[in-house]
């Protein structure tokens, strides 16, 4: 080899080992930094099924809720072509809830056979069973107005005891047993949410959300804080055409007697408990700010407001309803 090529074949392999330095001042190299790739997420396929007038829609709602797609009264045998959508993470499906039940009618009894098959195809499943007494399902059927699937022109006591019968071995295999017999409503929807939302715990949304008085008060309201106690910059000719956003609206509305002491200690008062709001189901919580117009106040004060519950670590998104109408 001669001198001229070696040399070359060095200042190659030199250059490609020192491609990072070489690069512009400034811009990372491509994928520079970037961090692991989180691992997917394991699809996951639930049966919802068990007694009529149990809950099992109720517990379809509550999964929706936590974020699974729920698929009502389907067919069995269309349960392996709808697994084979999950998808791990990301867009796609990846939580799945089908609720499967007598309604189906003679379609239901492919049921087992359809197990078998999601067993073959390596696809994991659990299964959801949902029950109440028979007094309790016949006092529910009663105030729906609604017969019973199995009933036909029968006594809806032997059509609930004959879907009794025809669900015993599926109960058997059952990963949740749910009795529903001295449930409500919310009730049944938190036990969903303990036995399959634990590890799926969505953070607290905050709006907080300026508006005027005048205008009415916000529908979806939660906590209402009125600042009309402030005085009112509308009466300062030079900040009448300004709104809370502005700096000298804002610098104004924040140097009255009492308005940050009001607002920093209303932080201190709710932050420990909006939380709270989790534990009764619910992910999102409105906090309408209010002044005259929901122009100076208002606007200054949510502003404010949503800064001290961000500090306190809440996810807060910050809207003025009445801006602008004046």
């Amino acid at each position: 080899m001669s001198e001229e090529l070696e040399q070359e074949l060095k200042q190659s392999t030199t250059s490609k080992d020192n491609e990072e330095e070489t690069f512009p001042e400034g811009v990372p190299v491509l994928d520079s930094g970037k961090g692991p790739t989180p691992p997917p997420e394991d699809p996951e396929l639930l049966i919802i099924t068990g007694m009529s007038g149990a809950g099992r829609s109720l517990a379809g709602i509550a999964l929706e809720d936590l974020g699974w797609y729920v698929v009502d009264n389907l067919p069995p045998r269309m349960l392996p072509a709808l697994a084979g959508m999950m998808t791990p993470n990301g867009e796609g499906v990846h939580l799945l809830a089908a609720v499967v039940d007598v309604r189906s009618k003679q379609y239901f009894a492919e049921l087992e056979g359809v197990l078998q098959e999601l067993a073959q195809m390596g696809i994991a499943y659990r299964i959801l069973f949902l029950e109440a007494d028979s007094a309790r399902l016949v006092r529910r059927f009663e105030a729906n107005r609604r017969p019973h699937p199995l009933q036909g022109d029968g006594r809806i006591v032997d059509a609930l005891m004959a879907e009794r019968r025809l669900l015993e071995p599926l109960r058997r295999q059952a990963d949740f047993i749910l009795d529903t017999t001295n449930l409500s409503n919310p009730e049944l929807s938190r036990r969903i949410h303990d036995i399959l939302g634990k590890h799926r715990e969505r953070p607290l949304h905050l709006n907080v959300m300026s508006f005027g008085f005048k205008y009415g008060l916000p529908l979806d309201a939660d906590i209402v804080v009125d600042m009309r106690f402030l005085s009112n910059p509308y009466w300062v000719t030079e900040l009448r055409h300004l709104n809370g956003r502005d700096k000298a609206v804002s610098d104004f509305v924040l140097a009255l007697p009492g308005a940050k002491e009001f607002l920093d200690g209303w932080a201190e008062l709710y932050a420990p408990v909006l939380n709270r709001y989790l534990a009764e189901l619910k992910p999102y919580v409105t906090i309408a700010v209010g002044c005259t117009g929901g122009k100076h106040r208002s606007v200054a004060s949510a502003e404010y407001l949503s800064n001290a519950l961000r500090e306190h670590g809440y996810l807060v998104k910050t809207l003025h309803r009445d801006l602008g109408k004046e």
